[in-house]
């Protein structure tokens, strides 16, 4: 009785899921019209990107991605878009 038996492996299904978040969200952030939805995208690619690092086995350098882009530049990042004028690129023609 040669049955096959397919594994499930879960660091492949993870690395697949987490692997198309970050692309996604790259490309959330590169098409997205609004500054502040950019931002949102960026920070799920940098989440995504997080977690690719914990499934290989480098929590340290996951923990200093989340630290350091999502604590201190994100934080940056959104102070700079709260205080420009909404109307930066609308023009109206």
């Amino acid at each position: 009785m040669g049955g096959v038996t397919l594994a499930i492996d879960f660091h492949a299904i993870a690395f697949v899921i987490l692997s198309s978040l970050a692309i996604l969200g790259a490309l959330g952030c590169v098409f997205s019209k609004r500054v502040a939805h950019s931002l949102l995208s960026l920070m799920l690619t940098f989440i995504a990107v997080a977690g690719v690092f914990v499934l290989a086995g480098a929590e340290m350098l996951a923990a200093i991605q989340i630290l350091v882009y999502l604590g201190s530049v994100m934080l940056v990042v959104q102070f700079g878009v709260m205080l420009t004028r909404r109307k930066i690129l609308e023009v109206d023609y």
